[in-house]
């Protein structure tokens, strides 16, 4: 079966058939995760979307929005593969308007963890998760946990906005030496590609705790052992509201993690009970 390209609203809609309906938003450069979320949105639902487009407003000055990897023809591939029916590849003129003005706010959730280092990042993705939940309108998303903030922030959204979508976090893939697949791998070396094992290392330690305190020390103690790793934070957080947790939370959290190793920017998350 061929895989149908839409570049438009109207190409979008004529492309959709009867059914149920399940989105896999991506930024492209598709990989093994991404395969995992496809095939769950086919159990999902009858037709399945994947949208490719890299979103610039969620890139801060300086981020990797000109580099980002673009390797469409493999994507298209990877989609034909994986059963998709639907690609949707919008141009950013198609999905921003020179005189826009309206965003969504992520409000005080988009300003921790992750949100300290990259101001605006979460207003970005929720606004172009907004759009193209308004354009392909499907019945069911289908989200990576290894982006836990932003798969917290876009339940959030759904349900402040009343979406009547039905959103699905899919677990992290790894790499057998424990490494999270990210399209940004492809730019580690490979020597800082074995320092970025560090970061899941960390979790996996943090993970073998169960009081907040002694996770984050075992944790931190993997990353002081490993100057490769610039650390911009390692946090352990409430899944729902990602505030911090202290040794008086039981229950399940998230211990998250994102540093830079050599020029590229890497982040991580292990769920755990405590």
């Amino acid at each position: 079966m061929d895989v149908i390209v839409a570049e438009d609203r109207a190409a979008l809609r004529k492309a959709l058939g009867p059914g149920t309906v399940a989105l896999v938003p991506t930024m492209g450069a598709l990989h093994e995760g991404h395969r995992s979320l496809m095939r769950l949105a086919r159990e999902r639902a009858a037709q399945v979307v994947v949208s490719i487009f890299v979103n610039p407003l969620q890139f801060g000055p300086g981020e990797d929005f000109s580099r980002y990897p673009r390797t469409f023809d493999a994507d298209l591939a990877a989609c034909a593969e994986e059963g998709v029916q639907v690609v949707f590849s919008p141009s950013p003129e198609e999905m921003y308007q020179p005189s826009r003005q309206v965003s969504v706010s992520s409000g005080h959730m988009g300003t921790l963890v992750e949100g300290v280092f990259r101001p605006g990042h979460f207003d970005g993705v929720l606004t172009v998760v907004a759009k193209l939940f308004n354009l392909v309108q499907p019945d069911v998303a289908v989200f990576g946990q290894k982006d836990a903030q932003q798969l917290a922030l876009i339940r959030r959204m759904v349900s402040d906005l009343d979406f009547p979508i039905e959103i699905v976090g899919a677990p992290t893939l790894r790499e057998p030496d424990g490494l999270a697949l990210s399209s940004r791998n492809r730019y580690l070396s490979a020597a800082d590609r074995s320092v970025a094992l560090a970061l899941s290392r960390a979790l996996f330690a943090g993970s073998a705790e169960r009081a907040p305190s002694a996770v984050l020390s075992a944790a931190r103690a993997v990353l002081d052992a490993e100057p490769g790793v610039v650390l911009d934070y390692l946090s352990l957080v409430d899944p729902a509201t990602f505030e911090e947790v202290d040794d008086r939370y039981y229950g399940t959290a998230v211990l998250a993690v994102a540093g830079r190793v050599g020029t590229t920017r890497l982040i991580d998350n292990v769920l755990l009970e405590l």
